[in-house]
């Protein structure tokens, strides 16, 4: 390149740098209400990834009119929430693998709502290292539907009934119904030892921690412990326990009772803690049961936590009239129950 005697090269140009990232303020509006907290701050902080919104959530630095809030808490309409500084990601980021489409086992579908019958091992939704859940599958099954959002959640580990919404008013109706306990949910769960008779509920606070971090990861995983009714982060549970069956696993002589709980309140992990601080964990539960009970059980055939979301009762958002779904046992857990436990299901006394 030619260089012209006496001409001084200029300054080079640099980028234009991105403003500084603020504080701002959302009204939560119509369309958004009855939404969990995580799923509206997915919206609003697209490019930021989802193990930070959680953080910043537990945090303290998201508010909700001012307060600290829980991922899964709802936002309102009016509501004021607080969106702490986040640098998003300018570039696009990694696409995410495509969920690949799946049918589900139907319980009911009409033009507001479905009810599927979730397997155990599928997560509802991708996040917490998930790539995809049951509702991304659904969506990618049904590309023409304009809105599918699920109603409640299950622990991955569970199987049984789940609800989605086909609409936004069905979603929200729904939801009220569950948080205000209109709702009736009833799970199986077979558990180590004889379960008391006499001890029928359980109502005890939870509050939930993290465990040390592992392998470097930046925090622990999530679990839930029974706490005083004064502890500064206790939420009030609720549960129902009736026994159906008692009952030994072929091959071991252990004993071990079949349960139908019913839940009041919907707190994260809330059967698997309460039956584990009566001293009767879930068999096969990976997080509160115990390490050499449950290689045992696997050898006996039980490879999965023996917790089923098995009957659900709730007011038609339309039409409102009550609606009553039952999923039956899966195959890999009915097989490993004796016919005295398997009759007690279909009990024509037994109330739904």
């Amino acid at each position: 390149m030619t260089n012209i005697i006496g001409l001084k090269p200029g300054p080079k140009e640099r980028p234009a740098r991105a403003p500084a990232p603020e504080v701002r303020l959302v009204t939560v509006d119509a369309e958004s209400a009855g939404q969990r907290l995580d799923n509206f701050l997915f919206r609003h902080l697209k490019g930021v990834p989802k193990t930070h919104v959680y953080r910043i959530i537990r945090s303290g630095e998201v508010r909700v009119n001012k307060g600290r809030v829980q991922a899964d808490s709802r936002v309102e309409e009016g509501d004021v929430v607080r969106l702490p500084p986040v640098r998003v990601t300018a570039a696009p980021a990694p696409s995410a693998p495509t969920a690949p489409a799946r049918d589900f086992d139907l319980l009911m579908e009409d033009e507001v709502l479905l009810a599927v019958n979730k397997p155990a091992g599928t997560a509802v939704h991708g996040g917490s290292g998930v790539s995809f859940g049951v509702i991304e599958q659904l969506r990618a099954a049904r590309p023409t539907a304009r809105f599918l959002e699920l109603v409640h959640r299950l622990d991955r580990e569970t199987s049984g009934i789940l609800l989605v919404a086909k609409r936004r008013s069905a979603l929200t109706a729904l939801q009220a119904q569950f948080r205000t306990r209109e709702t009736g949910k009833t799970y199986l769960a077979l558990v180590d030892g004889d379960w008391p008779a006499r001890r029928k509920v359980l109502d005890a606070p939870l509050a939930r921690y993290l465990l040390p971090p592992k392998d470097g990861a930046a925090e622990g995983e999530r679990r839930v412990k029974v706490v005083d009714k004064d502890h500064p982060d206790a939420m009030r549970a609720l549960t129902l326990v009736r026994v159906l069956a008692r009952l030994q696993l072929p091959g071991d002589d252990a004993p071990m009772s079949l349960l139908a709980v019913t839940i009041k309140t919907g707190r994260t992990h809330q059967i698997r803690v309460h039956l584990a601080h009566e001293g009767h964990p879930i068999a096969g539960d990976d997080k509160y049961g115990d390490f050499e009970r449950r290689r045992t059980l696997a050898r006996l055939g039980l490879r999965r936590m023996f917790l089923h979301a098995w009957r659900l009762r709730f007011q038609h958002p339309v039409s409102e009239a009550p609606v009553a779904l039952q999923a039956a046992l899966p195959d890999e857990l009915a097989q490993l129950l004796p016919p005295q436990a398997l009759v007690a299901l279909t009990d024509p006394h037994d109330e739904h």
